[in-house]
């Protein structure tokens, strides 16, 4: 019995031994059951006991609403309630693939916060709309011109619908109209106004912020309508209003009947009325604690002198009678909002102050200045950011790597405002006590940190001047510092992967022995993975060889190769272009091109030291949108083997970017662009040249885009795109400049100045023995 006793002992610690691991879960799961029985219990038994006991109805919960608690909904508030759309699929109806969206904002359903829409007229069309345009359009998101003009000519930079009715009802009634066919599902906010009122951009989107969307909003300056009733308002057109998108929505039905059974000689005071009648809502000018602030102007106003309290706190000013009005108003509403920003600056910076000397590291833990991000703090000597020394006249950090360039253009307006500033400064500082002018820039300094702006150091000779006349001369060094503005992310046209990419390979007889790695590369990462990508080869023919083409031909042997590759994928074809020049202009070479494929061909010009892979291949669809943007791509090129391994292994297949090779900024070999934009920015070059063909021999397709294009050019680098190491020719017949930057990208690419250094001294060395 002993013995059984001992082996049912072992058995049960073997088991429980085993279980231990488990018993946090198995007691945790014991626990909760038993707690939700509990809790079922008790809800069961409460239900049960209210149901008999008859009493006055329990109160809902604190902070909940009435109609919430007891378990219903009213009107007003069924967007607190998820609702759930079953899937229904009509099946006479053939099937569509759904395309799902890639921004979170489309897919979720949000809608843009504001859109705008300022009423014109012929007589105003070309003043006061466009000093609208040029003062506050571009601070809204959205903004158009509506006018009643029969085909009217629209001034440069501004979006115009002309309804073809110059009656104010009729004009409003089709705007109307038109917002909600057009924008009534797209923005939350719409904001009607006159060319003649000048409104605060900032002070309008910040209005909208503090404005809840659920509601009917009819927002402006509430005026009485003549011998009405006392308590219906309609918003005045000529300080402009707001209407929410609910609104909108509820009123769109009732336009028609509006039309028909309102009159009014007043726009603003028919919609008004329309509203009131068929929605029950007047104008307010005020709701949820926000007030819409308004200012009339009276005639012959000064804005400079205008320091009533209620006009610079007004959102909207009217009637503005001229654009030169127009402009004062804006340059005086611009100062007293940057007076506002700076005095909230400094407030902010006192109580930085107050709070850093409560922090471990105390008053030692401020950074100058105050509220701007600390300077960086290099982990190594490569991560230090470097210094560009200058002058009033000269920069000696030169974009072509030349030691001293003369200061032109946005440097020099830079510096200059730069100066002017370190020289005000200092007379804020010191005034009345004493007065600074500048006699000269002994020596400058600045770099871009990239966590807080640019930096500049300033050793300036100043004249100091007293009070009482006196004078002195002397050098004081002072740091400024341009801080990062405001982050703004811009929006961008919607491009896919599924773009077709046509690669284009310009050949010459220097380059015949790259070929078979380049068609391997390609065969093996398009071809095989069925990428959706086409290859055109170029063959340049120099004058002597086209005219042996006919005994020998110097690229038999690469169209053997492509006969190859299109006997193995017989889906695919290969064609090229044979073309005979001395000069292989890359902007010749691609006039050619362009003219044998259609115009929303997306072209990748490639080299044939290229690695083609599908990562690239999708970059150069997600980067390059037409009638947008082209992209230049800087490849990684890798160092002579021969320099940074000196008989060594070499590295492995993981690059490692710091040692073997380096991103090269002088080739502009490799571009991704549309047919249509290159065709486009072509015929301005070929109207600006007038057939000059010479001309064409000093540019490279990146010299179309940037000065015949307004397209943005998104160059950056790629470490997708690797070219293996090789020492390429560079054709003397090219421009000075092309063949300037060919020679620097073969000497950039010998290898690093450490692995240069190192090979002159074992150079050195076997020459010393």
């Amino acid at each position: 019995e002993s013995g059984l006793a001992v082996a049912a002992a072992m058995r049960l610690g073997a088991v429980l031994s085993a279980l231990r691991p488990a018993l946090p879960l198995l007691l945790g799961l014991s626990l909760g059951c038993s707690l939700s029985l509990l809790r079922a219990s008790w809800s069961h038994g409460a239900t049960e006991e209210r149901c008999l006991a008859p009493g006055p109805p329990a109160l809902p919960a604190r902070g909940a609403p009435p109609e919430v608690a007891e378990g219903r909904l009213v009107p007003g508030h069924e967007d607190f309630r998820p609702r759930i759309v079953p899937y229904y699929r009509d099946p006479n109806k053939p099937y569509k693939k759904v395309l799902r969206t890639r921004y979170i904002q489309t897919e979720l359903g949000f809608h843009e916060r504001l859109f705008v829409a300022v009423l014109t007229s012929k007589a105003t069309l070309n003043t006061l709309a466009v000093a609208v345009n040029k003062t506050v359009a571009h601070h809204f998101p959205r903004l158009l011109y509506f006018t009643g003009l029969r085909s009217a000519k629209v001034p440069h930079g501004m979006v115009l619908v002309a309804h073809g009715d110059e009656r104010p009802i009729w004009l409003m009634y089709e705007t109307m109209n038109y917002i909600h066919q057009h924008f009534g599902s797209d923005y939350d906010w719409f904001y009607v106004m006159q060319d003649d009122t000048y409104a605060q951009a900032e002070q309008v989107k910040a209005l909208v912020t503090h404005l809840s969307i659920n509601q009917d909003v009819y927002l402006g300056r509430a005026e009485e309508f003549i011998g009405g009733d006392e308590q219906a308002r309609y918003c005045h057109g000529g300080f402009g209003y707001l209407l929410s998108r609910s609104l909108l929505l509820k009123l769109h039905p009732h336009l028609d009947s509006c039309r028909n059974e309102i009159l009014s000689v007043r726009p603003d005071e028919w919609l008004g009325r329309c509203i009131i009648d068929f929605l029950g809502i007047t104008c307010v000018s005020q709701l949820q604690g926000q007030h819409y602030r308004t200012y009339e102007l009276a005639k012959n106003t000064e804005p400079e002198k205008e320091e009533e309290e209620d006009f610079q706190a007004a959102l909207a000013v009217h009637p503005v009678s001229d654009m030169t009005l127009m402009y004062r108003l804006h340059k005086q509403f611009s100062r007293i909002q940057l007076d506002r920003v700076y005095q909230e600056i400094q407030d902010l910076q006192v109580q930085i102050r107050n709070l850093t000397a409560l922090t471990p590291a105390g008053e030692a833990g401020v950074t100058w200045p105050v509220g701007i991000n600390a300077p960086f703090l290099p982990k190594s000597r490569f991560e230090v950011i470097s210094w560009d020394y200058f002058t009033e006249q000269h920069l000696f950090s030169c974009p072509d790597g030349s030691p001293k360039c003369e200061l032109s253009g946005a440097s020099k307006a830079d510096v200059s405002e730069i100066i002017e500033s370190a020289v005000e400064q200092l007379n804020r500082l010191y005034q009345p006590l004493l007065r600074f002018s500048k006699r000269q820039l002994l020596n400058g300094y600045r770099r871009f940190d990239p966590t807080r702006g640019m930096e500049y150091t300033l050793d300036l000779l100043l004249e100091a001047a007293t009070q009482k006349g006196h004078s002195h001369v002397l050098a004081k060094r002072v740091s400024l510092v341009r801080p990062l503005s405001k982050v703004e992310i811009i929006p961008m046209p919607y491009v896919t992967e599924a773009t077709r990419v046509q690669l284009v390979l310009p050949l010459t007889v220097q380059d015949l022995d790259f070929v078979a790695n380049f068609l391997d590369m390609f065969a093996m990462n398009t071809l095989d993975t069925h990428d959706n990508a086409l290859l055109t080869l170029l063959f340049i023919y120099h004058p002597y060889d086209a005219q042996r083409v006919g005994q020998v031909d110097v690229f038999a042997g690469v169209k053997a190769m492509v006969g190859e590759l299109e006997k193995r994928y017989t889906e695919v074809k290969i064609p090229w272009i044979s073309v005979k020049t001395e000069v292989p202009s890359q902007v010749k070479l691609m006039d050619i091109v362009s003219k044998k494929h259609p115009v929303d061909t997306l072209f990748f010009l490639a080299s044939v030291w290229t690695e083609i892979n599908m990562e690239f291949l999708n970059r150069c669809r997600m980067n390059t949108i037409s009638n947008w943007q082209v992209f230049f791509p800087v490849h990684f090129q890798e160092f002579n083997p021969a320099l940074v391994y000196r008989g060594e292994q070499t590295a492995s297949s993981s690059t490692d970017f710091l040692r073997d090779g380096h991103f090269d900024r002088h080739s502009f070999a490799e571009a991704c662009f549309y047919n249509s934009d290159y065709m486009t920015a072509r015929t301005k070059l070929a109207a600006d040249i007038l057939d000059r063909d010479e001309v064409l021999e000093s540019m490279e397709v990146f010299d179309v885009f940037l000065h015949y294009s307004g397209l943005h050019l998104f160059r950056a680098v790629e470490p997708g795109l690797v070219q293996k190491y090789t020492l390429r020719s560079c054709n003397p017949r090219l421009s000075e400049e092309l063949y300037h930057r060919c020679v620097l990208s073969n000497l950039e690419g010998l290898a690093s100045r450490s692995h240069l250094a190192m090979a002159l001294f074992e150079q050195e060395q076997a020459n010393s023995t």
